[in-house]
């Protein structure tokens, strides 16, 4: 069964370098690796081309969000009739015996679509990230913090993104990841019409990575404000039928008490960005917003 193996770039060679490094390691015979340069720096994408020179990777002249990046990545690997593809953060580590739980899980059980990992953080061992996710719509701590035992399967509303392994005849049936997220919701969304289709969805106890959740930029924070607010309107309008103007008002108050703590605390570019990311929820304008929500700032 051929693992296609998909790793997202965005002006972080160094790391997808060694991400790549490492899943050229992992004792799976049957695997091909993509790269996806996320419209990085020209600096970015001559150090990938040089170091990367026995890997495909997928060039864009833009950068397409999460969703985006990773789709271009996921249709050559449905064309090259992969079996499953593993979406990788390239800020994630992982031993090889990990992504054999998830490939194990796929196998023994055929109606599991997306099967993930416990995530425990690279820099504080011991410390568990997630064990799976709860509704995005309703949740803003969507993380189940609740220990999975090594061997156990537990049947989740989504898998994080960080690392997901997905059967490709899940995303036959129900469609690539929506780009309208841009960054940040995609695999919930996946998850979730996965689900509507009969699929299941579930984190795989044996199968530890760590994250590195630790390295984002100031820059970066303002963005995820942005796109962790607006997102959940855009769930709640796709998944919440006839309860989207409940969901609309919870994520308006949060909104304000998260703009209103940010400003106490003189972080007013965050306040700005919860703010715009209120508004465009209401507003239903989605897909990539970096300019407007950095006001023009390079990132």
């Amino acid at each position: 069964m051929t693992l296609g193996i998909v790793i997202l770039n965005w002006n972080q060679s160094s790391d997808t370098i060694a991400c790549v490094r490492l899943a050229q390691r992992w004792p799976i015979a049957d695997k091909r690796i993509w790269v996806v340069d996320n419209g990085s720096r020209p600096d970015e994408v001559e150090a990938l081309s040089a170091a990367l020179a026995e890997v495909e990777v997928i060039y864009s002249p833009t950068n397409r969000g999460f969703a985006g990046g990773n789709n271009l990545a996921l249709t050559r690997a449905l064309e090259a009739g992969c079996r499953s593809v593993l979406l990788f953060n390239n800020d994630a580590q992982a031993e090889g015996d990990a992504i054999q739980h998830l490939q194990a899980t796929l196998e023994s059980h055929e109606r599991v679509g997306i099967v993930g990992p416990v995530l425990m953080d690279a820099a504080a061992p011991g410390r568990l990230l997630a064990a799976g996710g709860r509704d995005i719509g309703r949740h803003l701590a969507s993380h189940i913090l609740d220990p999975l035992s090594p061997g156990a399967l537990r049947p989740t509303d989504y898998v994080p993104g960080t690392c997901a392994l997905i059967r490709s005849q899940v995303l036959c049936e129900v469609g690539l990841l929506d780009e309208a997220y841009f960054f940040g919701g995609e695999l919930a969304d996946l998850c979730a019409r996965a689900r509507a289709a009969g699929w299941h969805c579930v984190v795989n106890g044996s199968a530890i990575v760590h994250h590195a959740v630790d390295r984002s930029a100031a820059i970066r924070r303002d963005l995820h404000s942005y796109y962790v607010v607006r997102n959940r309107f855009l769930y709640a309008r796709k998944f919440h039928g006839r309860r989207w103007l409940a969901s609309f008002m919870r994520w308006t108050l949060y909104g304000v008490y998260a703009g209103a703590t940010a400003i106490q605390r003189g972080n007013l570019s965050q306040a700005r960005a919860i703010g715009l990311g209120c508004l465009d929820g209401w507003r239903g304008r989605f897909g990539g917003q970096n300019g407007r929500v950095t006001g023009g700032r390079i990132v």
